[in-house]
């Protein structure tokens, strides 16, 4: 997939993949969805976004996920109740 939104520059918040260039990180945006917050309340927070920003946001981060080898949770004994 192309992303015509997302920018990697070297000098630029120390090489983090950005939108359009701008100093907000794709993972910012993605903590903002993941938060709960609405489109257009990150659009309030971030003026500068556009709403095509949030998902090509959310695709490249599915993207890069997708292309990782990630490390599988260990499922937890339930905790001892103390009667």
């Amino acid at each position: 997939m192309n992303f015509i939104r997302i920018t990697v520059n070297p000098h630029q918040m120390g090489g983090v993949p950005c939108i359009r260039g701008l100093r907000i990180p794709v993972a910012t945006v993605v903590a903002m969805v993941a938060e709960g917050m609405s489109e257009a309340e990150i659009l309030q927070a971030l003026p500068d976004l556009e709403a095509a920003d949030i998902r090509e946001a959310l695709c490249f981060a599915a993207e890069a996920v997708r292309e990782q080898v990630l490390p599988l949770v260990q499922e937890c004994e339930p905790a001892m109740v103390m009667a």
